[in-house]
């Protein structure tokens, strides 16, 4: 993990609403407009803070196909556990991703083409 990752991290960590997020999308995939309110935020601050998460790779994110046609996307955490060791005059910082399921790895591929 380079400076720059453990600083978003430590950053992100420390932010309100991605913790918020964090917790919320842990227990089942939620919409932007779900995670909006379980987390009391506009949508706004919630897409600002899920694409830090997503680009970080905390959160995994899915297309949602509606019959209606209105496609949406839902997240869900993929951050499992963080790690700080601190020994000897220096700290070291381990993260712990969730394994992601080969069936949605698959799913997420073929909506990236």
């Amino acid at each position: 993990m380079t400076d720059d990752e453990e600083r978003e991290l430590l950053a992100l960590l420390d932010d309100e609403y991605a913790r918020r997020i964090l917790i919320a999308a842990s227990e089942e995939p939620m919409s932007v407009e779900r995670l909006t309110d379980r987390c009391d935020a506009s949508p706004p601050t919630i897409y600002r803070r899920i694409d830090r998460l997503t680009a970080a790779g905390y959160l995994d994110e899915y297309q949602e196909l509606d019959p209606d046609g209105h496609h949406y996307k839902t997240y869900s955490t993929r951050l499992e556990r963080v790690a700080i060791e601190i020994t000897e005059g220096s700290m070291e910082l381990d993260v712990y991703r969730r394994e992601e399921d080969p069936a949605d790895r698959f799913t997420r591929l073929f909506e990236d083409l």
